[in-house]
């Protein structure tokens, strides 16, 4: 592999560590790079060798946040083990078949998400709603259940979908809902990381690189999110949104 390639692919990394700190979707940037700068390598290779910076880039980001932002560690430690197990499962999936015919669905629900964020000005700007115990363990393992198989099956926008699930769902504002996604989504992708190593799948020369730069841009983007607050990052989640349209929309009716 040429030097340059490499340097792209750490470039857009680090670009990938920064978007996800803030509200997920780091995927959407490395992975279509990725694809486009290797492509003789086999899928499950490409998306095997970035769990590991994007397991990276996220334990940064969470480090930072645990620092600022008060979390349920009760509650969390149940998601990141439920979340592990079906991202694990998601993975092994995806070894066996093709993850296309979910698309055009997706596309319809991030329509509708896009339109719902924009339109509701205040949503995700506080925190809104109080759910007895049991009620929110039932939600919390819901989410953890479909979104940690979907990061394993498919996986572009899942911090973003997280964060979508934390605010609308569980009622958590944009910043708390930020900080607690990234704690399930280091789960989601170490439960894939550790499929995808049975499988001997992992490139070791370009994840390791890429890692080192998804962390740095993890690490300065955790730290303007916690800086900037609810609103800035309400416009980013709008934005990373609106890729994960374009990017489904290009695979859709396009590619």
């Amino acid at each position: 592999m040429e030097n340059y390639i490499l340097l792209l692919l750490c470039i857009a990394a680090f670009f990938a560590g920064f978007v996800d700190a803030i509200v997920g979707g780091g995927g959407l940037i490395q992975t279509p790079v990725a694809m486009i700068l290797l492509p003789n390598l086999a899928v499950a290779n490409i998306i095997g060798s970035l769990k590991i910076p994007a397991f990276s880039g996220t334990s940064f980001a969470a480090y930072h946040y645990l620092k600022k932002v008060q979390m349920n560690w009760k509650l969390l430690s149940i998601m990141a083990i439920v979340a592990f197990v079906a991202a694990f499962f998601g993975s092994n999936l995806l070894t066996l078949v093709h993850n296309d015919f979910m698309k055009p669905l997706l596309f319809v629900v991030l329509l509708f998400i896009a339109i719902y964020t924009f339109t509701k000005k205040d949503f995700g700007l506080h925190q809104a709603k109080e759910h007895s115990v049991k009620r929110q363990l039932f939600y919390a393992v819901g989410i953890s259940v479909v979104i940690g198989f979907y990061d394993g099956f498919i996986g572009p926008g899942t911090g973003s979908f997280l964060v979508l699930a934390f605010v609308s769902i569980l009622g958590f504002d944009f910043l708390h809902a930020s900080a607690n996604a990234k704690m399930v989504n280091l789960a989601t992708n170490f439960g894939s990381i550790c499929l995808f190593v049975l499988k001997g799948k992992i490139i070791w020369a370009i994840a390791i690189p890429m890692a080192v730069c998804n962390a740095l841009g993890g690490f300065i983007g955790a730290k303007l999110a916690i800086k900037k607050g609810n609103e800035f990052i309400r416009i980013f989640f709008l934005l990373v949104v609106v890729m994960t349209l374009i990017r489904f929309g290009y695979d859709i009716f396009l590619k």
